[in-house]
Protein backbone atom coordinates (compact mmCIF):
# COMPACT_ATOMS: atom_id res chain seq x y z
CA UNK A 1 0.00 0.00 0.00
CA UNK A 2 1.15 3.60 -0.88
CA UNK A 3 0.77 6.73 1.39
CA UNK A 4 -1.84 9.22 0.54
CA UNK A 5 -2.16 12.71 1.16
CA UNK A 6 -5.12 14.84 0.15
CA UNK A 7 -4.76 16.38 -3.48
CA UNK A 8 -4.62 19.44 -2.40
CA UNK A 9 -1.18 18.82 -0.46
CA UNK A 10 1.91 19.69 -2.22
CA UNK A 11 2.86 15.90 -1.62
CA UNK A 12 0.52 15.62 -4.53
CA UNK A 13 3.50 17.05 -6.56
CA UNK A 14 5.67 14.53 -5.55
CA UNK A 15 3.58 11.69 -6.65
CA UNK A 16 2.18 10.07 -3.20
CA UNK A 17 -1.63 10.23 -3.94
CA UNK A 18 -3.23 6.95 -3.58
CA UNK A 19 -7.01 6.28 -2.98
CA UNK A 20 -9.40 3.21 -3.41
CA UNK A 21 -11.53 4.29 -0.71
CA UNK A 22 -14.87 6.79 -1.04
CA UNK A 23 -16.05 5.59 -4.58
CA UNK A 24 -16.84 2.62 -5.24
CA UNK A 25 -15.41 1.37 -8.15
CA UNK A 26 -11.46 0.67 -9.55
CA UNK A 27 -9.59 3.94 -10.41
CA UNK A 28 -6.18 2.19 -11.26
CA UNK A 29 -5.40 0.88 -15.12
CA UNK A 30 -7.15 -2.03 -13.77
CA UNK A 31 -10.29 0.37 -14.03
CA UNK A 32 -9.03 1.56 -16.73
CA UNK A 33 -9.22 -1.85 -18.40
CA UNK A 34 -12.95 -2.59 -17.46
CA UNK A 35 -13.94 0.67 -18.77
CA UNK A 36 -12.35 0.48 -22.14
CA UNK A 37 -14.00 -3.06 -22.79
CA UNK A 38 -17.28 -0.93 -22.84
CA UNK A 39 -18.20 -0.57 -25.69
CA UNK A 40 -15.09 -2.15 -27.46
CA UNK A 41 -12.32 0.31 -28.96
CA UNK A 42 -11.07 -0.39 -32.38
CA UNK A 43 -8.80 2.32 -32.43
CA UNK A 44 -5.84 4.13 -30.64
CA UNK A 45 -7.51 7.62 -31.17
CA UNK A 46 -10.41 6.45 -29.56
CA UNK A 47 -8.72 4.56 -27.02
CA UNK A 48 -7.00 7.60 -26.04
CA UNK A 49 -10.16 9.25 -25.95
CA UNK A 50 -11.21 6.90 -23.29
CA UNK A 51 -8.56 7.52 -21.29
CA UNK A 52 -9.11 11.08 -21.30
CA UNK A 53 -12.59 10.71 -20.26
CA UNK A 54 -11.72 8.33 -17.55
CA UNK A 55 -9.21 10.30 -16.27
CA UNK A 56 -11.89 13.09 -15.74
CA UNK A 57 -14.04 11.18 -13.32
CA UNK A 58 -14.60 11.85 -9.61
CA UNK A 59 -13.58 15.26 -10.40
CA UNK A 60 -10.30 14.13 -11.42
CA UNK A 61 -9.04 11.66 -8.53
CA UNK A 62 -8.87 8.71 -11.12
CA UNK A 63 -6.26 10.74 -13.01
CA UNK A 64 -4.04 10.05 -9.79
CA UNK A 65 -4.43 6.25 -9.46
CA UNK A 66 -4.01 5.41 -12.94
CA UNK A 67 -0.81 7.66 -13.24
CA UNK A 68 0.87 6.12 -10.18
CA UNK A 69 -0.27 2.84 -11.40
CA UNK A 70 1.20 3.52 -14.80
CA UNK A 71 4.65 5.22 -13.22
CA UNK A 72 5.27 2.10 -11.31
CA UNK A 73 5.34 -0.27 -13.98
CA UNK A 74 7.00 2.27 -16.57
CA UNK A 75 9.57 2.68 -13.20
CA UNK A 76 9.74 -1.19 -13.13
CA UNK A 77 11.95 -4.12 -14.93
CA UNK A 78 8.40 -5.34 -16.89
CA UNK A 79 9.34 -5.24 -20.37
CA UNK A 80 7.24 -4.14 -23.05
CA UNK A 81 5.68 -7.54 -23.93
CA UNK A 82 4.88 -7.90 -20.26
CA UNK A 83 2.84 -4.66 -20.37
CA UNK A 84 1.14 -6.05 -23.35
CA UNK A 85 0.02 -9.22 -22.08
CA UNK A 86 -1.30 -7.63 -18.98
CA UNK A 87 -3.38 -5.39 -21.01
CA UNK A 88 -4.86 -8.13 -23.51
CA UNK A 89 -5.51 -10.23 -20.60
CA UNK A 90 -7.40 -7.83 -19.21
CA UNK A 91 -9.15 -6.43 -22.06
CA UNK A 92 -9.91 -10.01 -23.70
CA UNK A 93 -8.30 -8.77 -26.47
CA UNK A 94 -10.99 -6.42 -27.06
CA UNK A 95 -8.49 -3.28 -27.24
CA UNK A 96 -4.98 -5.18 -28.84
CA UNK A 97 -2.19 -3.45 -28.66
CA UNK A 98 -0.46 -6.07 -30.78
CA UNK A 99 -3.36 -5.58 -33.06
CA UNK A 100 -2.68 -1.56 -33.17
CA UNK A 101 0.57 -1.79 -33.44
CA UNK A 102 1.39 0.29 -30.39
CA UNK A 103 4.26 -0.98 -27.27
CA UNK A 104 3.12 -1.28 -24.10
CA UNK A 105 5.67 0.54 -22.73
CA UNK A 106 4.51 3.67 -25.01
CA UNK A 107 1.09 3.08 -24.01
CA UNK A 108 1.41 3.37 -20.59
CA UNK A 109 3.48 6.92 -21.11
CA UNK A 110 0.89 7.77 -23.61
CA UNK A 111 -1.87 7.24 -20.37
CA UNK A 112 0.72 8.91 -18.12
CA UNK A 113 0.92 12.08 -20.29
CA UNK A 114 -3.39 12.05 -20.20
CA UNK A 115 -3.53 12.24 -16.18
CA UNK A 116 -0.91 14.67 -15.84
CA UNK A 117 -2.48 16.95 -18.10
CA UNK A 118 -5.46 16.63 -16.38
CA UNK A 119 -4.17 17.17 -13.09
CA UNK A 120 -2.56 20.08 -13.76
CA UNK A 121 -6.17 21.45 -14.65
CA UNK A 122 -6.09 21.50 -11.01
CA UNK A 123 -2.52 21.97 -10.09
CA UNK A 124 -0.73 23.46 -12.88
CA UNK A 125 2.76 23.01 -10.90
CA UNK A 126 2.55 19.14 -10.59
CA UNK A 127 5.65 17.39 -11.56
CA UNK A 128 4.96 13.86 -11.88
CA UNK A 129 6.95 11.15 -9.97
CA UNK A 130 6.66 7.79 -8.96
CA UNK A 131 4.95 6.99 -5.51
CA UNK A 132 7.28 3.25 -4.29
CA UNK A 133 4.78 1.25 -2.84
CA UNK A 134 5.36 0.25 0.69
CA UNK A 135 6.03 -3.46 0.16
CA UNK A 136 3.84 -5.60 3.30
CA UNK A 137 6.23 -8.63 2.20
CA UNK A 138 3.66 -11.17 3.98
CA UNK A 139 0.85 -9.89 1.49
CA UNK A 140 3.04 -10.13 -1.31
CA UNK A 141 3.60 -13.83 -0.47
CA UNK A 142 0.01 -14.36 -0.30
CA UNK A 143 -1.02 -12.84 -3.51
CA UNK A 144 1.69 -14.59 -5.41
CA UNK A 145 0.94 -17.76 -3.58
CA UNK A 146 -2.57 -16.87 -5.12
CA UNK A 147 -1.17 -16.32 -8.31
CA UNK A 148 0.78 -19.57 -8.43
CA UNK A 149 -2.35 -21.58 -7.06
CA UNK A 150 -5.18 -20.05 -9.51
CA UNK A 151 -2.18 -20.27 -12.48
CA UNK A 152 -3.14 -23.84 -14.10
CA UNK A 153 -6.97 -22.63 -14.51
CA UNK A 154 -5.69 -19.70 -15.84
CA UNK A 155 -3.33 -21.00 -18.06
CA UNK A 156 -5.79 -23.07 -19.40
CA UNK A 157 -8.12 -20.26 -19.70
CA UNK A 158 -5.65 -17.65 -21.40
CA UNK A 159 -3.53 -19.61 -23.68
CA UNK A 160 -6.26 -21.93 -25.13
CA UNK A 161 -9.02 -19.96 -25.54
CA UNK A 162 -10.81 -20.77 -28.83
CA UNK A 163 -10.79 -17.12 -30.20
CA UNK A 164 -8.73 -14.72 -27.71
CA UNK A 165 -5.80 -17.47 -27.22
CA UNK A 166 -2.90 -15.50 -25.12
CA UNK A 167 0.28 -17.01 -23.72
CA UNK A 168 2.42 -15.90 -20.71
CA UNK A 169 -0.31 -14.47 -18.85
CA UNK A 170 1.04 -16.02 -15.25
CA UNK A 171 4.39 -14.80 -15.50
CA UNK A 172 3.68 -11.49 -16.20
CA UNK A 173 1.39 -11.40 -13.65
CA UNK A 174 3.64 -12.73 -11.09
CA UNK A 175 6.17 -10.16 -12.27
CA UNK A 176 3.29 -7.73 -11.67
CA UNK A 177 3.29 -8.68 -8.00
CA UNK A 178 6.50 -8.95 -7.46
CA UNK A 179 6.58 -4.60 -8.32
CA UNK A 180 3.75 -3.88 -6.41
CA UNK A 181 1.13 -6.21 -4.90
CA UNK A 182 -1.62 -3.94 -4.96
CA UNK A 183 -1.64 -3.52 -8.46
CA UNK A 184 -0.78 -7.12 -9.23
CA UNK A 185 -4.06 -8.33 -7.23
CA UNK A 186 -6.23 -6.03 -9.33
CA UNK A 187 -4.70 -7.20 -12.42
CA UNK A 188 -5.20 -10.67 -11.73
CA UNK A 189 -9.04 -9.94 -10.59
CA UNK A 190 -9.77 -8.49 -14.08
CA UNK A 191 -7.63 -11.25 -15.74
CA UNK A 192 -9.56 -13.92 -13.88
CA UNK A 193 -12.98 -12.05 -14.67
CA UNK A 194 -12.15 -11.02 -18.34
CA UNK A 195 -11.94 -14.65 -18.97
CA UNK A 196 -14.31 -15.83 -17.14
CA UNK A 197 -12.29 -17.74 -15.13
CA UNK A 198 -14.04 -20.20 -12.74
CA UNK A 199 -13.03 -19.77 -8.96
CA UNK A 200 -14.49 -21.40 -6.06
CA UNK A 201 -16.36 -19.69 -2.91
CA UNK A 202 -13.35 -20.68 -0.89
CA UNK A 203 -10.84 -18.75 -3.28
CA UNK A 204 -13.66 -15.87 -3.86
CA UNK A 205 -13.32 -15.64 0.29
CA UNK A 206 -9.87 -15.35 0.28
CA UNK A 207 -9.74 -12.25 -2.58
CA UNK A 208 -12.05 -10.33 -0.43
CA UNK A 209 -10.03 -10.97 2.42
CA UNK A 210 -6.89 -9.56 0.61
CA UNK A 211 -8.75 -6.59 -0.86
CA UNK A 212 -9.45 -6.03 2.54
CA UNK A 213 -5.46 -6.17 3.45
CA UNK A 214 -4.83 -4.12 0.74
CA UNK A 215 -7.26 -1.14 1.46
CA UNK A 216 -9.23 -1.96 -1.70
CA UNK A 217 -13.37 -1.93 -1.06
CA UNK A 218 -15.36 -4.77 -1.22
CA UNK A 219 -17.08 -3.45 -4.62
CA UNK A 220 -13.26 -2.79 -6.17
CA UNK A 221 -12.69 -6.59 -5.64
CA UNK A 222 -16.54 -7.91 -6.57
CA UNK A 223 -18.15 -5.99 -9.04
CA UNK A 224 -20.69 -9.30 -10.22
CA UNK A 225 -17.97 -10.15 -12.72
CA UNK A 226 -16.45 -13.47 -11.31
CA UNK A 227 -17.23 -16.97 -12.25
CA UNK A 228 -18.13 -18.85 -9.07
CA UNK A 229 -19.80 -22.50 -9.84
CA UNK A 230 -21.51 -24.09 -6.88
CA UNK A 231 -19.89 -27.11 -7.18
CA UNK A 232 -15.77 -25.90 -7.52
CA UNK A 233 -13.70 -27.05 -4.91
CA UNK A 234 -10.20 -25.87 -5.92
Amino acid sequence: MRGKTHPGDPAVGEGTWRSHTGTGVDIGLSGLIKWIRYPVVNSETAGLDVVTSVADQFDGAFAYQLLQDCLVLLDSLLSSQDIETLWLAGTFREFDLERLGVDGRVWLRRIADICTDRIRCDYPSFIPAVAMPVVDEAVKAAVAAEVRSVGPALEQATAHHAYSPLDGVVPALQRAVDVDPDLGFRLLLRVLKGYFVPISQARYERYLAFGDELGLGADVVDDREFNIPSDLVD
